[in-house]
Order: structure tokens, then sequence, then C-alpha cells
């Protein structure tokens, strides 16, 4: 099945939206999953058990930041390709991207799974606590290298322009997890490791669904061999070291955050175990935009049409500012009603509503942010998008929580943590415009350069394995 490029033709406008809606309905429907999940472990009752997912749910943070930083490798070298109308080299490289991230995620899995302990120990979680966030994490872990294989499969559908598709892989297996997850936790009355059960069967059914779009329905998957792995590999790495880079700042925030949280107690700490459901449900159309729009550039780039990347990045932050101050109003409307429904009393009860009231507006900024780190990804620049998620996540984070918590106590730490948003917000995407601006001038000169004194060059600089000098 040969199929031409679908984004460098069209409203750019139109594809963000598409792409973005599409990505958000599956994203949505698994971090909604995890909503119901904590709701059912709430329903048992113990503070412990929400706390132990919250924990849990920062440090497996960190392993996903693996799947997550190779799955911007896999999209932005498979669209590239699929741009410039190499499709042979575009199915070499999304098998390759398969075998990568398996093989990646497999060795995290065995480096970090005697380790777990120490982990839980090191963000704060003690006593029985402790002890359920461990047992969590000694289930789920072990599927890490089949979320893996999942989200690559979904990053190859939206390569290829197939939303749809991409959003079923995910689609799937959040309803996989909503009909598992009851039976699990209070049939077999298996607890928070029926949760953990549940999760790990709904990965499996996700990456069968998936593969059998790559290979079935776009063949779009070559096995490879030897030499593709090893040709590959360097282009690859470029793309996706830093993004993994990029990707383990969020959690190092987090962390710092749920630690800050943590000094106010167990029920402190599941209210923000709650506030870390609600941001994917309500702002999941930020996080499906930074991957929708990592297709949408990197085959405009391997088709050279700079034009295009401008306009498609500028459409992204039209849509981040009109999306954030409705859901910011509704938060804001519901926020009572939304505790409620988590049961959360006292400290965790504050938590949440005034997170919902004060601090979800700050997702503007972050949205910005977003954008711009998925742009520098699939242009080639990912080291900008290392340097400011890190400083969001850093000096955007720990400075501003610190004095907010020492001052105003846990409201002024959740101040903290969304005014540090702002600067890096909006510095990244005046780079970003720049960076743009940037190639479409080392093009332009490249190409009067071939015009005067060169003949005309045999490959496209921007197909994958030529692309990372870029």
């Amino acid at each position: 099945m040969s199929e031409k490029a679908k984004f460098v033709t069209g409203s750019t406008m139109r594809h963000v939206i598409n792409m973005t809606a599409t990505g958000s309905i599956g994203l949505v429907a698994v971090f909604l999953v995890d909503a119901f999940n904590l709701f059912y472990i709430s329903l048992l009752g113990e503070d412990e058990l929400a706390a132990a997912i919250g924990y849990a749910g920062t440090l497996l943070f960190f392993t996903m930041s693996l799947n997550i930083g190779l799955s911007i490798a896999a999209t932005a070298l498979t669209s590239r390709a699929l741009g410039a109308d190499d499709r042979p080299e575009a199915r070499a490289l999304a098998g390759a991207s398969m075998v990568y991230m398996f093989i990646c995620a497999l060795a995290v899995t065995l480096i970090s799974y005697p380790f777990i302990g120490d982990f839980v120990a090191w963000i704060g979680a003690k006593g029985v606590t402790a002890t359920l966030a461990i047992g969590y994490m000694e289930i789920v872990l072990l599927s890490l290298p089949i979320l893996g294989l999942g989200m690559c499969a979904a990053s190859l559908l939206r390569a290829v322009g197939d939303a749809k598709r991409a959003m079923y892989v995910t689609l799937i297996a959040g309803f996989a997890t909503a009909v598992l997850d009851p039976v699990f936790i209070f049939g077999f009355d298996m607890g928070i490791n029926g949760a953990a059960t549940a999760t790990v069967i709904s990965r499996i059914i996700m990456v069968s669904y998936g593969l059998h779009a790559l290979i079935k329905v776009h063949d779009i998957l070559a096995a490879p061999n030897v030499n593709t792995l090893r040709r590959e590999i360097k282009p690859f790495l470029v793309i996706g070291t830093p993004a993994i880079l990029t990707q383990l700042a969020t959690p190092i925030g987090n962390t710092y955050m749920t630690a800050t949280i943590a000094e106010y107690g167990d029920s402190a700490v599941a209210g923000w175990a709650v506030v870390g459901r609600i941001i994917p449900v309500a702002f999941g159309a930020l996080f499906a935009l930074s991957g929708a729009i990592g297709p949408i550039l990197g085959q405009n780039l391997g088709a050279k049409k700079f034009d295009r990347i401008e306009q498609a990045i500028k459409d992204c932050f039209i849509f981040t500012f009109y999306y954030v101050i409705v859901i910011s109003v509704l938060l804001a409307l519901a926020r009572n009603q939304i505790a409620d429904v988590f049961g959360t009393e006292g400290e965790a009860r504050l938590v949440v509503t005034f997170f919902c009231l004060w601090i979800a507006s700050s997702f503007l900024f972050n949205g910005m942010l977003f954008a711009a780190n998925a742009a520098f990804n699939n242009l080639g620049y990912a080291f900008y998008s290392t340097m400011f998620n890190w400083g969001r996540s850093t000096l955007g984070v720990i400075p501003f929580v610190w004095v907010g918590s020492q001052y105003y106590g846990i409201e002024g730490a959740l101040v903290g943590y969304g005014l540090g948003a702002v600067f890096f917000g909006i510095a990244s995407a005046v780079v970003c415009l720049w960076v743009i601006k940037k190639l479409e001038a080392r093009e332009h000169d490249k190409d009067d350069d071939h015009k005067h004194h060169y003949p005309p060059a045999a490959h496209s600089p921007f197909t994958s394995g030529k692309a990372s000098t870029l």
C-alpha cells in the first residue's frame, strides 16, 4: 500500500485540530481510566491506598519518559521520510524504531526493578503506604516494554497521518482497563494489586491492535536487518536521547512537588494524587497537541515547506489559548463537585479545590512549552526542548515551590508550581519561531549555493539517515 504524505497540503489548522482531537480522545480515555482507577481505590476507604497510587505514579513517570522520548524519535524520522516521498526508508525506520524501543525499555526494566524499594523510600513513602506502592510498581513495571511498543505503534500511526487508528490504540487500552479494573479490584478482591494487573493486561491488548494497524492496514513496518539497525541508530539517538532527557525533566519537578506536599501528610498527598488525575483528563488535548504536531512538522520539513511549519506552530498557540481559557473556567466552577467525587476531606480537599480555582490557568504557558518542545524535537533542535523543559522543571519549580511553601504553606506551594511555567512558556514560543526562520534561511542559502556552484543533490537532506545533522 503506497500512501502520500497527507500533511503537506490543506489547512494546517484543520490538521492540528483533527490530529489533536483524535489524539486527545484516546489519551484522555487512558487518563480518565486512571482517574476511575483512583476512584475505585478510594472506595476502599484508606488514604494509604490513594497515596500509594500517587507515589507509584510519580516514579513510573520516570520510566514512561523513556517510551515517550523514543516515540518522538520514531515519529520525527518516519514522518520526514514520508514527507520526502521515501517510503522504503520510512518502513525501515518504523521497523527499527520498534526494535530500539523494546530493547531500551527492557534494559530500563531490568536495571530499575531491584531498586523499587529504594525509589519509593527516596520519594518519601513510609510504612503501609510504601509497602502498597512497592507492590503496585512490582507488577506494573514489568509491562514497561509492552507499553513502549504500544506507544511507538501509536506514534508511527500518527506519522503516516492515521489519526483515527492512533486514537484507537489508546482508546482500546483505556476501555479494557475500565472493564478489568473493578473485576480485579473488587471481584477478585485484589485491591491495589488488582488495579496493577488490569493495567498490564490492557497494555497487551494495546500492542496487539497497534501492530495489526501498522502491518495489515498500512504496511509501514519492515523487519529490520542488522545493517539497518546499525545505520539508523545514530539519527534515532540524535533525536531520541535529548527527547528522553526532556521527558525526564517533568518527573523531576513533579517529584519535588510530591515530596513538598508529603510534608503536609498522607491526606495532602492523596489530594495531589487526585490533581495528578485531573490534569491529564482536563488538559489531555494539550498533551495530545504535542504529539499531534510532530507528524505535521516532520512531513512538511521533509517537503521543505517552511511557511506551513510556521503556520502550524502559530495554530498550536492559538488553539492552546482558547482551550485553556474554557477548561480553567469549567474547573473553577466544578471544583467542589470534583472534590466530592473523589471523597476528599481536609488537606486533600484543599489541594484539589485550590488547584481547580487558581492554578489550572497556568497550563496556558505549559501548553505553549509543550508545542514548542514538539517543534524542537521534530525540526532537529532537540537540545532546545531539553533545555527549556529542564529549566521549567528545576528553576521553574523548585525555587517557586520552596518559597511558596515556606511562607504560605500548601497553597503557596501550589501557586509556585503554577507561576514557574510563565517565563519558560513564553520564552520557548519565541525561540521556536526563531528556529523556524533560521531553518528556512539556511535552506534558502543552500539552494542558492547549489544553483550557482553545485549540481543537484542526489538525496533529500531531510530523510532519516541524513537529517540528523540539522
